[in-house]
């Protein structure tokens, strides 16, 4: 059947709907004007593939593309599609629902921060050249690991749920001792071999339902992306409360995990007890176990990180 000339500017924003990606591109760009380059960090997808979407989507009316000197800028301006058209977009974003679009939002709030963050403060990582330059120089991690130094060269840190040794390895410069704590040997064995060279590191085999240290062995304990595995929370951290000392300022734990999300698969595939904390649920945990000064901040994400938001809990003995 041919197409009417009435019908071929709707048809043709169907056709560009029809693609996941571009529904959610489109959904994107009803907020903040973005960059190529930012929209595939949102979405996660080569900047040449997102380019190719965004070609479609304009071409379709969908989409406004503005020029910034080198920079190709786009949004959605509901006042500029054609009525028709804006009619069959309002029909479907309001079907548009489920975790991706979730984390989308997640990951923009992070590009628009790692804009504001950067030297030239307006079209981010586009046009500032600083922050690209400082990445190019000395990497994109040195800032967070340099603020290791701040924590008392005279500290025992207990890494709860070690896993590899990403945590202890980053704590071992910087404290008297760290005791790398994990019940799954193969884990042990990985952090070991990661470790060979640190002479300040302990590691021990248990569960933390049941630490394998002394009352107030140490100063300071971290447990990351580990208590969303244990049943019973609440007991795994009255047992970091016990192994605390504060007579030397420490007396403080920090909990790494999952903001409360719906990925059930989670369960199943990785053996998930807890589909993440809510702010609220984390902060019962903490009290409830003893701990004073309470405090949930949910981190900033990672505009490459595909999981679930993450928190960062602390309480003091």
């Amino acid at each position: 059947m041919r197409r009417s000339k009435e019908d071929t500017p709707v048809l043709t924003a169907l056709e560009a709907l029809a693609d996941p990606v571009r529904l959610r591109t489109v959904r994107i760009l009803e907020g903040p004007e973005l960059a190529v380059g930012e929209i595939a960090k949102v979405l996660q997808l080569p900047q040449s593939s997102v380019s190719r979407h965004l070609k479609t989507l304009s071409d379709a009316g969908l989409l406004v593309k503005r020029a910034a000197g080198t920079a190709a800028l786009y949004r959605v301006v509901m006042d500029d599609m054609p009525m028709a058209i804006r009619a069959v977009w309002m029909a479907i974003r309001d079907q548009l629902s489920g975790p991706e679009y979730q984390d989308d939002a997640r990951r923009i709030a992070a590009v628009l921060a790692e804009r504001r963050l950067d030297s030239q403060a307006f079209f981010g990582r586009v046009a500032g050249e600083w922050d690209e330059l400082r990445n190019r120089l000395f990497g994109t991690g040195f800032t967070a690991r340099s603020l290791l130094a701040l924590l008392s060269p005279e500290w025992t840190v207990a890494d709860l749920g070690c896993g590899t040794g990403n945590v202890t390895e980053l704590l071992a410069p910087h404290v008297e001792r760290v005791v790398a704590v994990d019940q799954v040997e193969p884990m042990l064995d990985a952090a070991r071999l990661r470790l060979n060279r640190a002479t300040n590191v302990q590691f021990l085999s248990g569960s933390l339902e049941k630490l394998p240290l002394k009352d107030g062995a140490v100063d300071a304990v971290a447990c990351v992306l580990v208590l969303h595995h244990i049943p019973d929370p609440v007991r795994a951290v009255k047992e970091m409360k016990r192994v605390l000392r504060a007579d030397r300022g420490g007396g403080v734990v920090l909990i790494v995990d999952m903001v409360e999300h719906d990925r059930e698969d989670y369960r199943h595939t990785m053996g998930h007890s807890h589909l993440g904390f809510s702010g609220e649920a984390m902060t019962e945990v903490l009290r409830e176990a003893g701990f004073r000064s309470v405090r949930v901040v949910e981190m900033e994400p990672d505009p490459e990180g595909r999981g679930p938001a993450l928190f960062a809990a602390t309480g003091r003995i």
